[in-house]
């Protein structure tokens, strides 16, 4: 059985990850289903999820997502934003 090698340590440019921050890109809406990319920490590297509306708005809700545009680096603003 051989052993893991360990994971090399972080390098100096190595980005440092928040992941705190929640990202959604919705990609398609079908019917009453919701198709969008879920990421968290870097926008660019998502997991593809659907839901239902209410349960995608709950989700939404409760990560506190930022909406990015089809391009990860642009977040798009949310309702909420437009009102201030």
């Amino acid at each position: 059985m051989s052993t893991p090698t360990p994971a090399p340590p972080p390098s100096a440019h190595s980005p440092a990850v928040d992941i705190t921050r929640r990202f959604v890109r919705i990609t398609a809406q079908r019917g009453p289903f919701v198709e969008f990319d879920f990421a968290i920490g870097w926008p660019e590297l998502s997991v593809e999820l659907v839901l239902p509306r209410a349960a995608f708005d709950e989700f939404c809700q409760r990560n506190a997502v930022t909406f990015l545009t089809t391009s990860p680096e642009l977040p798009t603003p949310t309702p909420d934003d437009e009102e201030t």
